[in-house]
């Protein structure tokens, strides 16, 4: 009768992210579940202790974090209270190989759990990932647009604020990173609206051109003549004429050759040449 009853409660979906206080007891079925051996279950939990990582294999704690997404998987949506305590555990963790692990794959765990819980309890984590080391900030900028579009959309529009401090890095030589957000960017155009475009991804979009590495100069070329050409699709004209003005501003007419080179190579995209002839021909 206990087990039919605490997989009763294992089943009920309007209990999937109360966060009450359990008793010893009631800790341990809180973690029954009847999809897999709950011994092969409770030995993969047991590992995460870090206690047991100390003594044992300290690299246990990110195999441990690497298989979580397919222990999850298996276990289904139902069965992720068994696994939020470890999940919380690992993302905690001082090792940053473990928390990076995490960062790669908190994406693909948001597509299994599902908008409510992933709200809940995901999101928490990813803003813990946003401050943490680059080499765990990488995890979640390589994803960003797989993440984001998995959120509402007013939660979406909260990371505008924060996209601007992806252009810091720990160590200003890690040009790779800012290659990857003027890609993520681009992939974001998608997700947000003009004003939000011209208000918060614009002036990333213009420090990127201006960046002192070339392969980041030419994927923001890129991400400006994109960016172009959806303001231009947008039903207010305002926007574009701005950005382009703006862009003639800073590039065709810049004193150094480089800024008049760079608007020759953002130029180079058919679209915007398209964009051009619709907004002054």
């Amino acid at each position: 009768q206990s087990m039919d009853s605490t997989l009763h409660y294992i089943h009920n979906d309007s209990d999937l992210s109360t966060n009450s206080s359990f008793s010893p007891e009631e800790e341990r079925k809180s973690k029954v579940q009847d999809v897999v051996p709950q011994a092969l279950l409770d030995q993969y939990l047991s590992m995460t202790d870090p206690s047991r990582a100390q003594t044992v294999d300290t690299e246990i704690a990110k195999h441990c974090a690497y298989s979580l997404p397919g222990v999850a998987l298996t276990l289904g949506r139902q069965n992720w209270h068994c696994l939020k305590d470890t999940y919380e555990t690992l993302a905690s963790d001082m090792q940053w190989k473990v928390r990076r692990t995490l960062a790669f794959s908190i994406h693909e765990l948001a597509v299994i759990l599902g908008d409510q819980l992933t709200a809940g309890d995901l999101v928490p984590v990813f803003n813990g990932f946003l401050k943490d080391l680059d080499e765990v900030r990488i995890g979640v900028l390589k994803h960003l647009h797989d993440f984001l579009k998995l959120l509402h959309v007013d939660k979406r529009r909260e990371y505008l604020y924060q996209l601007q401090e992806f252009l810091v890095t720990d160590n200003s030589r890690n040009w790779r990173f800012r290659a990857e957000l003027a890609e993520q960017l681009i992939l974001l155009l998608d997700l947000y609206s003009a004003r939000d475009i011209y208000d918060y991804l614009r002036p990333i979009a213009f420090s990127l051109c201006a960046d002192k590495v070339s392969s980041v100069r030419w994927i923001s070329y890129k991400l400006v003549s994109e960016m172009v050409k959806k303001l231009y699709m947008a039903s207010t004209p305002t926007f574009v004429v701005d950005l382009m003005n703006e862009l003639v501003e800073k590039f065709c007419r810049c004193h150094k050759w480089s800024g008049r080179q760079t608007f020759v190579f953002i130029c180079q995209v058919k679209c915007l040449f398209i964009c051009i002839l619709g907004v002054w021909g």
